[in-house]
């Protein structure tokens, strides 16, 4: 099945700890995942950032909100169980538990949610607001994705107006920016088109350059096919080189990616999609607009034991 959103999570682990034990969010989340026979894939299923698991992250907010309410107390860090005023509400048989219902309770309205969740002169706040269905760490994180997506279509777009000699000193760059080559920028140096052999580019893994990535940049809008890597491979052959990296602007073939795999030689393919991926991740290319950082309570700090 599907993974619960995080309101779909709360009357569950409500009910969970109404027998009134003090539970840890290891042990919540093992119990809950069992009652929704979530299987280990949906577990290990991430945010978008991979910093955490979506499971583990949509039952801590449903926790959290739950906290806010006063439905759960956490008398020392690490642990929590069911207040009063939870014990209250279960015996009031609820169908369900969301953000609706916990903006009704004692004392929530003094808490420091953002507008959508409580402006009460607009009833569809809550209805249409993409937080209903995903935490706020995932909307944020899903606008990031949205954001990144079109962030590296814009890139492959300015990518492929370039003149052929620029994109190669930029996969030259890429190259060096990854640390291919350390740190040394006269490690990499571009071919030229004349007489090229098929190469474009050379990166020197040491300084005699007795190691040697060697490089061909396609800027091509159609999709990259097996002749073309037979004949970078041939290229690496009359080169006695070892390993080669053949970046695109477009897509490889499923034949031209089972070739490389099955070459004698390591042979990297790069498609547009990962080429810009690259670029964003080793800033080249990019420059930063914003900066949030999503920071949390320091349990530490406020522990006195």
């Amino acid at each position: 099945m599907a993974i619960p959103d995080f309101q779909t999570l709360m009357l569950p682990l409500l009910k969970l700890i109404s027998d009134g034990r003090a539970y840890s969010m290891g042990e919540a989340t093992e119990k809950i995942a069992h009652q929704f026979s979530l299987s280990d894939q949906e577990l290990a299923a991430m945010l978008p950032s991979g910093r955490a698991p979506l499971f583990y992250n949509r039952l801590a907010w449903a926790k959290t909100y739950l906290k806010r309410a006063g439905l759960i107390e956490q008398p020392r860090r690490g642990i929590f169980l069911i207040s009063p005023s939870g014990r209250q509400l279960l015996a009031e048989g609820p169908q369900k538990i969301d953000l609706r219902l916990l903006q009704e309770m004692p004392g929530y309205a003094n808490t420091s949610d953002p507008p959508e969740l409580t402006s009460a002169s607009d009833s569809t706040a809550l209805t249409d607001s993409a937080l209903v269905d995903v935490t706020p760490e995932e909307d944020l994180e899903r606008a990031h994705a949205v954001l990144r997506r079109e962030l590296a279509a814009d890139l492959i777009n300015n990518v492929k107006k370039c003149t052929p000699a620029f994109f190669e000193s930029l996969v030259i760059q890429l190259l060096l920016k990854m640390g291919y080559g350390g740190s040394r920028q006269e490690a990499g140096r571009a071919v030229g088109r004349s007489g090229d052999g098929g190469i474009d580019g050379i990166i020197n893994e040491d300084r005699l350059g007795l190691d040697a990535i060697y490089l061909q940049a396609k800027r091509w809008d159609g999709t990259v096919g097996r002749p073309e890597i037979q004949k970078f491979v041939g290229a690496l052959a009359g080169q006695r080189a070892s390993k080669g990296v053949f970046i695109t602007t477009s897509v490889f073939t499923q034949e031209a990616k089972e070739y490389a795999e099955r070459s004698q030689y390591r042979v990297v393919l790069i498609d547009g999609v990962r080429l810009s991926d690259l670029m964003i991740e080793h800033d080249l290319g990019v420059s930063v607009a914003a900066t949030y950082q999503l920071k949390r309570i320091d349990s530490d700090f406020f522990d006195d034991e």
